[in-house]
């Protein structure tokens, strides 16, 4: 709940930005730039690793308005979840400092949703992110991926290998399978 004001005055700017005609596609890349804040600050002065994941939420919620595809879910009852994530750090972002987050849906496999986020300075990638994710109806259970390709239409392009990879490597069993913490 830390990034609430931050997450408020993102949605507010989105909707805004949406009505002036700044509508990305689906497949398209949103940007969205931001500033790191003193409470984005772990305890050596720089943005906190926990913080980015947090960040891109923003990514995938401005781009999700923006397109036109957040206020049909909601018509729809449908909403997302993150079902895995896996990021990546190169450079540290210090405080006060200006970034752009970029995010960008790379595709699907028969589970989920597969979002790119990175975090870019200057035109210099600092952080880059994997998150795939799901959406699920309010009325219980999940999405068909058909259904959301209805809505969306088929990406571009297949997904890249490598995340298709990941995703069977960092899989976990499904919820109704056992899953002991053997180490």
């Amino acid at each position: 709940m830390h990034l609430i004001f931050r997450t408020i005055a993102v949605l507010l700017q989105s909707r805004r930005r949406a009505r002036r005609g700044e509508r990305p596609g689906v497949w398209d890349v949103g940007r969205i730039g931001l500033r790191v804040l003193p409470t984005d600050l772990d305890v050596l002065g720089h943005m906190n690793n926990g913080v980015y994941l947090s960040i891109f939420d923003l990514g995938r919620f401005d781009l999700l308005i923006r397109n036109g595809l957040w206020d049909r879910f909601k018509r729809l009852g449908w909403y997302p979840v993150v079902s895995s994530e896996s990021i990546t750090f190169r450079k540290s972002l210090q405080p006060w400092q200006r970034f752009t987050v970029e995010t960008r849906v790379t595709g699907h496999d028969d589970k989920g949703v597969f979002i790119e986020h990175r975090v870019v300075v200057d035109g210099e990638i600092y952080t880059q992110a994997l998150v795939r994710g799901r959406f699920l109806k309010r009325a219980g259970g999940v999405v068909p991926l058909a259904e959301l390709l209805e809505l969306t239409g088929p990406p571009p392009a297949d997904l890249p290998a490598w995340q298709a990879q990941w995703a069977r490597d960092v899989a976990l069993p499904p919820t109704k399978a056992p899953a002991p913490s053997d180490w």
